[in-house]
Parts: C-alpha cells; sequence; structure tokens
C-alpha cells in the first residue's frame, strides 16, 4: 500500500477533528498509526509525532509552550505535554509534563502526576497525583503518597536522585528507590510525602509515608514514615579502588524487593485497572493505555533484572519467577473512572487489597533469592 504524504497525513486527521493549530509546523512519521490519534486532541505548532506505538487521546494537547516530540508514547485522555522529548513512556488522564522536559523509557504518569519545567525522567513511575518541581532529574525511582490534587507527595524544586555508582569495572545502576510503595500507596489513602529542594539521594534508599525531608542535604539513609529528616556530610579521606564492590548481600534485597514492588504493580494494573474497563473502553485509548502500561512495567522489571546482573559482575540472572495469587476484590467492569472507583473502596476492600499486593512483594523476593 501506497504511504500517504505528510500533508496527507494531515489532512486526515484534520478532517476527523483533530484540532491542528498550524498544519505547516507539525509533523507526523509516517509509521505514526492515524486510527491512534483522536479526535478532540490538540497538536500545537513544533509537534512532531514519531513510531506505531504513538496514541494521542481525546483532550490531549501537545506543545502548548513550545515544541513537543512524542515518540512510541501514549498521551491519555486531557493530559498535556508544554514542551520537551517523551519516549517510550504513558501518560495516564490529565497527567502533564511541562516545559523543556525529557522523558525516556519506562516512565509512567498515573492520573493528574505532573512536573513543572525541565524535568528529566527515565524509569521512573508517579501515582496519581503526585508532583515534581523544576530542574529535576529523577531516574530509577517508584514515588507515590498523597489523596488528591491538593493532598499529594511532592518532590521540590533541584532535586536529583543519584543512580549510579562507581563500583566495579564500569560502574553500575543497581540503585532504584521507593518513595512510598506500591501495596499501600496504589489506593490513594497514604499521607504526602515531601521531598525539600535543592537536594539529592543516593540510591537504593526508601522514603515513608507522612515524612518531610529538609531542603539542601543529600539523603543517603532510609528514612522512616512521619519523620523529618536532615543528613550532614561528614569528611572522608581513605583508601579507594574502584573494584571495591561494596556489600553486594544489601544491595540485591534491596533490588529483589524493588522488582517485587513492580511485579505487584503488575498485577494490580492486570488484575485490577485493565479488568475494570469494559468491552468497548477496551477497544479505545483506555485500553491502548492499560496494555502500554502494562508493557512498560515488564520493561521496568527487566531492566531492574538486567542491572543486578552487571552489578554482580555476570551476564544473566536466572528467569524471575513471578508469583500467582489471586485478587481478593470483587472486580466488575465499569465506566466509572479509576479515581472515582478507588473512592468507593471501603477500609475492609483496602486492608485486602494492600495484603494482596504486599504478598506478591514478598513472595516475589523469597523466589528469586539470589546467593552472592
Amino acid at each position: 500500500m501506497k504511504k500517504l504524504s505528510l500533508v496527507d497525513r494531515l489532512e486526515r486527521l484534520a478532517e476527523k477533528g483533530v484540532d491542528l493549530v498550524d498544519p505547516r509546523q507539525i509533523f507526523i512519521d509516517d509509521e505514526v498509526q492515524l486510527n491512534r490519534i483522536f479526535p478532540g486532541s490538540v497538536l500545537f505548532p513544533g509537534t512532531r509525532l514519531l513510531g506505531y506505538g504513538t496514541v494521542v487521546a481525546p483532550g490531549a494537547k501537545l506543545g502548548t509552550e513550545g515544541p513537543a516530540t512524542v515518540v512510541n508514547s501514549i498521551v491519555g485522555e486531557d493530559a498535556e505535554i508544554a514542551s520537551g522529548f517523551v519516549t517510550d513512556s504513558v501518560l495516564l488522564s490529565k497527567a502533564r509534563i511541562g516545559s523543556s522536559g525529557h522523558v525516556r523509557g519506562g516512565t509512567l504518569l498515573e492520573e493528574e502526576a505532573s512536573t513543572a519545567h525541565a524535568v528529566g525522567l527515565k524509569h521512573t513511575i508517579l501515582t496519581s497525583f503526585v508532583t515534581l518541581g523544576s530542574l529535576i532529574n529523577c531516574c530509577d525511582c517508584f514515588i507515590s503518597g498523597g489523596r488528591s490534587r491538593s493532598n499529594h507527595t511532592e518532590i521540590g524544586s533541584g532535586f536529583i536522585h543519584f543512580n549510579f555508582t562507581p563500583w566495579g569495572e564500569a560502574g553500575d545502576k543497581a540503585t532504584p528507590s521507593l518513595i512510598g510503595d506500591v501495596p499501600q500507596g496504589v489506593f490513594l489513602r497514604q499521607e504526602r510525602i515531601f521531598i525539600g529542594g535543592i537536594s539529592g539521594m543516593v540510591g537504593p534508599n526508601r522514603i515513608g509515608y507522612g515524612t518531610f525531608t529538609v531542603a539542601g542535604q543529600v539523603i543517603r539513609s532510609d528514612v522512616g514514615a512521619r519523620r523529618i529528616h536532615a543528613e550532614t556530610l561528614r569528611g572522608i579521606d581513605a583508601p579507594w579502588t574502584f573494584e571495591a564492590r561494596g556489600l553486594s548481600g544489601p544491595r540485591v534485597e534491596r533490588n529483589l524487593e524493588y522488582v517485587g514492588q513492580l511485579a505487584a504493580l503488575r498485577a494490580w494494573y492486570v488484575a485490577v485497572r485493565k479488568a475494570r474497563l469494559t468491552g468497548e473502553q477496551r477497544q479505545s485509548h483506555l485500553g491502548m493505555a492499560m496494555d502500554a502500561a502494562i508493557h512498560l512495567i515488564d520493561s521496568s522489571m527487566s531492566e531492574r533484572w538486567f542491572r543486578l546482573a552487571q552489578f554482580l559482575g555476570v551476564s544473566t540472572l536466572p528467569a524471575m519467577q513471578l508469583p500467582l495469587i489471586a485478587c481478593p476484590l470483587a472486580i466488575e467492569p465499569s465506566s466509572m473512572s479509576h479515581v472515582e472507583w478507588l473512592r468507593t473502596l471501603s477500609d475492609d476492600a483496602i486492608s485486602a487489597g494492600t495484603d494482596w499486593l504486599q504478598a506478591i512483594v514478598q513472595q516475589f523476593v523469597r523466589n528469586n533469592q539470589i546467593s552472592t
């Protein structure tokens, strides 16, 4: 079949109700499936869409503040990319990337999660409502906490998650950090977390719910729930060699726990989020978004497994053994939005769901022990 010219592709989008603010300044790659660019979406001047997997849902806005490039990514209903570059990522309903964003593979923003300007993300997952300030570099993190658009976990401007350590022959990235967690965080009932700005965190690390970390520090230790936390850097001058890998046992356990959290998130998306979609929704942009999110979680788990193997100095690790634990919640297809549905759940249902997800995390860790 003859490929359509760029002009023809743009005309077809305009005819079906896509708002092309200035077609002369919009590029649609010939791999993009036009049926995945939905009526009611708005493409501003400087928008570039590339890749077979790209989906732009109704109400989505691309390039509101400058040029925006989207590659093999899902931009959900009423979501927005102000400007920047987004590849192999998923933005669910009303999620927002601020201007000059640089969002790389494995990034998932759930409903109404957002960033301000100049934020870099890779293999990072923000649950609903989580907000990142400006001038942030946050790779290899899972971030949850909070209950609404006005009560949400926030990362202050100027934050860096240090996801590289120099151990071994070439260093490693076996450094994923949990700010919140999956089993409790997905239910949107936990206290918010605030990470002060002009700060950093050395992964792998963990921050509990209800905690406030002071601005202007580098967090090097776990912080429990409901704590106010500040660290100072102690001086050090000691013998060093890059071959010193440090304590591998604790690092392995921390990585296993993180992948277990992703396994729980995958179960949540398959057994709850996707299962709630009606037959019609499964054929729409909503079904495309759920399938893409599940694929993204799978790729994030594979990435962590690869990085752990690198840390241990081996070419591969045994295949992951995923737990098969049935969801205890009564799930029926419904057109009710995911966030609205969560707010209808009883305390007993939330407790049962949390226990189910926590059991997946724990069983994953038991099933995948690695000798060091």
